[in-house]
């Protein structure tokens, strides 16, 4: 209990110098009350050196008591902690009764099972036969990259102030919270951090910027909430609702990792399947109803996702809500409740679309077949009734995704490429001159949006395109210059280069050669 220190809590016990005898002293009032008390008057303070000025009488034999030297060890203070911050028993009487106490819970490294844990639980269970907390959030140690504790004298303590400034805090956040379980000792390394940015990080701030900059050409203002009717605008709601769901029962049983990689996961379904099969709803020039629903959608999914940030990326979570609502704080938001509708079905049957869509990427892959490159056929082979009626019902989802013409349900897989085992999915490699045609003109116009970004042109920029070359690659200009014009916002498509201010590049394509020109229209 008590050390050999000046600095610390006194020890509040006075010892006879004449017979030996000690006393313990429980409040200032009972000082006081002591027969021959000196020193007391105008006491500053309870700490050394003003009370070991206090003395007084010993019952015993009327002697001089005087406070002994020690202090009392600091892991008294903290296990005092949940009583001396509210001066109870002398202050705050209710503090047993009112919520306060037991805490919900305590959080600490591995290292206080033996000190704060255990000082917190031993004083409380001297006290009172019962624990101070409910819970307990136990860390493990961060190491240096080779496994080793960080150590002053070995030189492999990472400075934090040096990774907040050059990654920002919110970044170490996420990474201390998806490394690994908490109570498990991590390595600490920069390269892990500039993962999280470039991967989660960066998905969730391009999926905000995308709407920022279409919700400002199209000037869009949220109108409130109303129930979506297009499949993927009630598949995303659905599966922000289960995450507004999910995350409160992991954050409420202690299990902030947990949550964190539920987060992780929704943002990729946002982004990568979400925006990604809405492009067009948002690119399109009418302003109609799908278009509303389509902004309003991503708007709730994000305000709402910020909001569910806030306690564990308090930084981003803060930029992203006050811009969209321009409202004071994220923090001063309630946290959401799972209110949305919750299409589970659609769910499903959107995961099984999600599964076939990447089997077939899979194949494309191996296959060298680009995905830009149209195929005949997709054929599905599974014996399990859920899983073909969710291909029925979002087929055409699935072959837009994977720029295929036609899908079939087959009972035995045709001698084609497939990969799957539970479902199995194939494809067809015959490629018609038309097919290829229709390749071609989607290679060109990736080609011709690239070109619009190095010449600095806005996104609403309209163009002139002009272009030499190769026959067949001046065929597939002329004769896919509909496909061509509406994807890069081409006013003009025209044979040959003319002289002046062009912004100019050659593009070879499967061994040919086109020089493509493009010039920016004149508002």
């Amino acid at each position: 209990l008590s050390r050999e220190r000046y600095w610390g809590t006194p020890l509040p016990i006075w010892r006879c110098e004449s017979c030996g005898g000690f006393e313990c002293i429980g409040s200032v009032s009972e000082l006081k009350g002591k027969r021959g008390v000196k020193g007391i008057d105008g006491l500053k303070e309870l700490h050394r050196p003003y009370v070991d000025g206090v003395s007084f009488e010993c019952e015993k034999c009327g002697g001089r008591m005087v406070r002994v030297s020690e202090v009392i060890d600091c892991w008294f203070d903290s296990g005092a902690m949940p009583f001396a911050q509210w001066h109870y028993p002398f202050e705050n009487k209710t503090l047993l009764e009112d919520g306060r106490f037991p805490a919900d819970y305590i959080c600490e490294a591995i290292d206080q099972t033996r000190g704060w844990f255990y000082s917190l639980h031993a004083i409380s269970t001297l006290l009172l036969k019962r624990p101070s907390y409910k819970n307990v959030l136990c860390l493990g140690h961060i190491l240096d990259e080779k496994g080793e504790k960080m150590s002053k004298s070995k030189g492999n303590v990472v400075d934090p102030w040096l990774i907040f400034e050059k990654y920002g805090a919110d970044p170490l956040r996420w990474y201390f919270l998806t490394s690994g379980p908490p109570e498990s000792s991590r390595r600490f390394s920069v390269k892990e951090i500039e993962k999280i940015i470039r991967g989660f990080l960066s998905t969730l701030w391009n999926v905000y910027s995308f709407f920022v900059m279409y919700a400002n050409i199209d000037k869009f203002e949220p109108e409130g909430f109303r129930e979506p009717e297009n499949e993927l605008d009630i598949w995303i709601i659905s599966e922000l609702n289960i995450l507004i769901r999910k995350v409160r029962e992991r954050m409420e049983s202690y299990d902030p990792s947990g949550a964190a990689r539920l987060i992780e996961g929704f943002v990729d379904k946002l982004s990568n399947w979400y925006v990604r099969r809405s492009r067009r709803r948002f690119w399109k020039s009418e302003r109609d109803e799908d278009k509303r629903s389509a902004y309003m959608t991503l708007y709730t999914c994000l305000v709402e996702l910020s909001k569910i940030l806030a306690p564990l990326l308090p930084f981003i979570s803060e930029e992203i809500y006050k811009n969209l609502t321009g409202e004071e704080s994220v923090h001063l938001a309630d946290f959401p409740e799972p209110v949305f509708i919750e299409d589970e079905e659609l769910v499903h049957d959107m995961n099984i679309a999600i599964k076939v869509c990447e089997l077939g990427r899979s194949i494309r892959s191996r296959e060298g077949i680009k995905i830009r490159q149209p195929l005949p056929k997709l054929f599905i082979k599974t014996g399990v009734e859920a899983y073909r009626k969710a291909v029925r019902r979002l087929s055409q989802v699935i072959l837009d995704e994977l720029n295929i013409k036609e899908l079939e349900l087959v009972q035995d897989m045709p001698d084609v490429p497939y990969e799957g085992e539970e479902i199995k999915v194939g494809i067809s490699k015959d490629i018609t001159p038309e097919l290829k045609m229709e390749g071609l003109a989607r290679e060109l116009v990736r080609r011709i949006q690239n070109m619009r970004k190095k010449a600095g042109l806005d996104i609403v920029d309209r163009i002139r395109i002009y272009f030499e070359g190769d026959e067949e690659l001046e065929e597939v200009m002329e004769k896919e210059r509909g496909y061509i014009s509406q994807e890069t916002l081409s006013v003009n498509i025209e044979k040959g280069i003319p002289e002046g201010d062009l912004f100019t590049e050659v593009q070879r394509i499967d061994g040919k050669e086109m020089r493509i020109g493009i010039r920016k229209v004149s508002q």
